[in-house]
Parts: C-alpha cells; sequence; structure tokens
C-alpha cells in the first residue's frame, strides 16, 4: 500500500510539468495503470491518482487523449468515484475533469447506464 501511494505522489508531481504530462502519456499503460489505482489501494492513492487525471485533463487533453480515457475505463471510474465513500476531495476533482470533458462523453455508450445517473450535469 505504501509504496502504491509513494508512487502516485511522485506521479503527480511529475505532472505538474508539461514533461510529466508527455512521458505518462507517451507510456502504452499511463493512463490506465493511474485509473487502475483509484478505489484499490487507499484514500491517499484514490486523491493523488484522481489529481493525475485532472492534471492530464486541464493540460495534456487532446482528442486522443479524451476519447482514451473514455475507451479505458477513466470515465466509468470518475463516476464510480462520485458514487462511493472516496474522500471529498477526490469526488471534487472527479467532478470537475467530468464537467471539463462533457460534450465529449456525456452521451457515450463506454459508459455504464447505472453510472450516468452520478454524471455531473453543469
Amino acid at each position: 500500500r505504501k509504496p502504491c501511494e509513494m508512487i502516485l505522489v511522485l506521479l503527480e508531481k511529475l505532472c505538474q510539468c508539461a514533461d510529466g504530462r508527455y512521458e505518462l502519456l507517451s507510456h502504452g499503460c499511463g493512463l490506465a495503470i493511474v485509473s487502475k489505482k483509484i478505489l484499490r489501494v487507499s484514500t491517499l492513492a484514490n486523491d493523488r491518482a484522481v489529481r493525475i487525471l485532472l492534471s492530464i485533463s486541464r493540460f495534456s487533453a487532446t482528442h486522443f487523449v479524451v476519447q482514451e480515457m473514455l475507451r479505458i475505463g477513466v470515465v466509468a471510474k470518475l463516476c464510480l468515484v462520485l458514487e462511493v465513500d472516496s474522500g471529498n476531495k477526490a469526488k471534487e476533482k472527479a467532478r470537475e475533469i467530468l464537467k471539463l470533458h462533457a460534450k465529449s462523453w456525456r452521451n457515450s455508450h463506454c459508459i455504464p447506464f447505472n453510472l450516468l445517473a452520478s454524471y455531473p450535469t453543469s
């Protein structure tokens, strides 16, 4: 648990600059691995992983990246964060990410129907 949290803290720091975000996105499984840690490790890991995704969503969200987040299940995972007790900071950031790209994601068939109820409206 602790090593995973420390790695996510490090990745969050790296994603604060463009080169760090580029390197994470260049790795074939970068987004998927970060997403996979949400709701599996700890509240701290949830918060850090969602922060990483927020950095990517704010500053490196090309059309390809936005579609990749949808395809690999990041969007569904963020909807799930809103539904479960994952900490208020993670929920706020997840909601912000979902709002940032609502036009691209809102009507996608990749989001399970049961999670659409938690999708933010505006």
